[in-house]
């Protein structure tokens, strides 16, 4: 990693964030994760049901933000020829790396900043995020570093939290159903430490301010899902803070999917 001085305030504490979570959930769990096809966000909806991803056979491709880098496991497992994954996190990049030596895969694994990523443009043929890049960095700095590090005709694909829960999520407790915060300006995200895991900084913008981001920095959007949690979904023991019963009413992730021209 580059000196901490040189990073922007919130790397470090999302790292430290991470840490914590690594020691508390994400290490115990990475087997599991890893062991499971496709599956999207907190409710696991799959990607046979949502059909959201292109057809990653022989591509090379970057995960942006990875954790423990299941995600990247799977798309490994789907066919990609190399796959790169890059996180501020030590911890969580330790246990990929256990799963990685386990399940044989042969990833990659980068300690950087998804928003300066230390390898050379147009290296990929598809870069993606879910629940890494796209919301623990700044959208204005990691989305025009995913087109640079894309080929031509490359594409970028990403979960987030949909707008409306972001708006209906108060400083600290869970999602709720009214909306607590303007969208108008909506960036930068410090919330507390409420559940013992330190305090973290996340970012989102508008659909309309994404759609225009990714239309600047030279994508064609080509796809835009929202995720609803299944009818027999329940509260997840830790990522808890949209209740499953609020999201089955409304939509609580959002896959986007766009082409770099």
């Amino acid at each position: 990693m580059p000196e901490e001085a040189a990073q922007p305030d919130y790397v470090a504490r999302n790292r430290a964030h991470w840490t914590i979570s690594n020691a508390r959930y994400t290490a115990s769990h990475a087997r599991e994760h890893w062991a499971k096809d496709v599956h999207w966000g907190v409710w696991h909806v799959p990607e046979d049901e949502v059909r959201a991803l292109p057809d990653v056979h022989g591509l090379d491709v970057i995960e942006l933000g990875c954790g423990t880098a299941y995600f990247g496991a799977w798309l490994k497992k789907r066919g990609a020829k190399r796959v790169v994954g890059v996180d501020i996190t030590p911890a969580q990049l330790a246990t990929a790396r256990e799963m990685d030596a386990e399940f044989g895969l042969g990833l990659e694994l980068i300690e950087a900043n998804a928003e300066k990523v230390p390898l050379p443009d147009a290296t990929f043929d598809l870069a993606f995020s879910e629940y890494g890049a796209s919301i623990w960095c700044d959208p204005y700095l990691w989305i025009p570093e995913a087109a640079r590090l894309l080929r031509h005709g490359g594409e970028l694909l990403f979960l987030r939290g949909s707008t409306l829960q972001v708006l209906c999520a108060p400083d600290e407790g869970n999602v709720g159903e009214q909306l607590v915060r303007p969208q108008k300006g909506m960036r930068r995200f410090d919330w507390p430490d409420d559940n013992g895991t330190g305090p973290a900084t996340d970012f989102h913008i508008s659909a309309s301010e994404m759609f225009q981001l990714l239309r600047k920095t030279g994508f064609d959007v080509v796809d835009f899902r929202e995720l609803y949690a299944p009818d027999e979904a329940v509260d997840h023991p830790w990522y808890s803070y949209v209740p499953a019963e609020w999201a089955k009413r409304w939509p609580a992730e959002e896959i986007w999917r766009a082409r770099k021209r």
